[in-house]
């Protein structure tokens, strides 16, 4: 009988989704809600494109950095804890051993069966150390590349997302009607957008769309009448 290899296969572009993820929902809810505030004081839409465009740019950069400065973080965070734990391998050996064969305990295996284990470790401190970032810590080796990949990823999907809700103000010359092709088209993309993220990270997509929609939807609609009631 032909013996044939499993094959599993993994979502592995969690980043780069999160990424996405976090930056086309905020591009595609604050500039639709600041075009739908501006559109109940305003008939034209120059006002609206130039500061739909405004927020789009400021939007992009203050993500992408924020973005950007919490993979340098983690970065950072990886880079000293690793040192604590060469430096705890180095002059604090029992202790790791130890903590070894209660890691190995939690998952019901007994100290006689994991000691070959620990000392198989103790004979190459840099894998040892590298088995205590994983299953002490919790820790993966960020990527090198995160900081700046995380950030243009953020920073692009912003731009992409508000671009959107905007672009009906680009091309119509009348505040009111924009302001319903705006809506319309907003509303279907936060319906895919929120599709799509539930099917790439793994909940339930209908439930994640319709969550998006109703979101982005009610900080437009609270934007327009608040823009009503103090105008």
């Amino acid at each position: 009988m032909e013996n044939k290899r499993h094959k599993e296969h993994h979502f592995t572009s969690s980043d780069t989704v999160k990424d996405i993820v976090i930056g086309m929902s905020d591009g595609l809810t604050v500039p639709f809600a600041l075009a739908a505030g501006l559109s109940g004081v305003v008939d034209g839409t120059s006002i609206v494109v130039t500061a739909g465009i405004a927020e789009i740019a400021a939007g992009s950069i203050a993500m992408g950095l924020g973005g950007y400065l919490a993979a340098r973080s983690e970065e950072e965070h990886y880079t000293n804890e690793r040192k604590r734990e060469q430096q705890e391998t180095q002059y604090r050996l029992a202790d790791e051993e130890q903590e070894i064969i209660d890691i190995f305990s939690s998952y019901e295996i007994s100290p006689t069966d994991s000691r070959p284990v620990v000392e198989a470790l103790k004979k190459n401190p840099e894998i040892m150390v590298n088995f205590m970032m994983k299953f002490e810590l919790g820790l993966e080796q960020p990527n090198p590349q995160r900081a700046v990949k995380s950030a243009s990823t953020i920073a692009t999907s912003y731009a992409l997302g508000g671009m959107i809700p905007l672009l009906p103000y680009i091309l119509l010359s009348k505040g009111h009607i924009a302001l319903l092709w705006s809506v319309t088209v907003t509303i279907i993309a936060l319906f895919i957008f929120g599709y799509m993220k539930g099917h790439f990270l793994g909940t339930k997509p209908w439930y994640s769309a319709l969550q998006t929609t109703f979101i982005g939807g009610a900080a437009a609609g609270v934007a327009y009448y608040m823009a009503k009631l103090l105008s």
